[in-house]
């Protein structure tokens, strides 16, 4: 079983910045998938495989950064020149061989 327990959600005015963070701990291997994504939809934002190949949903346009710290089991997602429309519960989620795992979520607030 594998735990994701988010963090550094937050009320920002728009234009500002956010690094949100994802701590996984359980059984887990080194070879897994990580994502962030929003909403009830939970629409991508952006994710990245065990290689290091990223992928961002379209609206992101430059403007966020997703990396993961192997050794700490930790993804971030580097938030800058935040609009009011991203405002949303982010999400972390995990994919292993042993199944999909999703956080609690972290509430993102963008105030114009």
């Amino acid at each position: 079983q594998v735990q994701l327990v988010e963090s550094g959600g937050g009320l920002v005015q728009s234009g500002g910045s956010l690094r949100l963070s994802c701590a996984a701990s359980g059984t887990m291997s080194s070879r897994n998938n990580m994502g962030w994504y929003r909403g009830q939809q939970r629409e991508l934002v952006a994710a990245i495989a065990f290689g290091g190949r990223t992928m961002y949903g379209d609206f992101v346009k430059g403007r966020f950064t997703i990396s993961r710290d192997s050794a700490k089991n930790v993804l971030y997602l580097d938030m800058t020149s935040l609009k009011p429309e991203d405002t949303a519960d982010y999400y972390c989620h995990m994919d292993t061989i042993h199944g999909s795992f999703w956080g609690q979520g972290t509430q993102v607030t963008v105030s114009s």
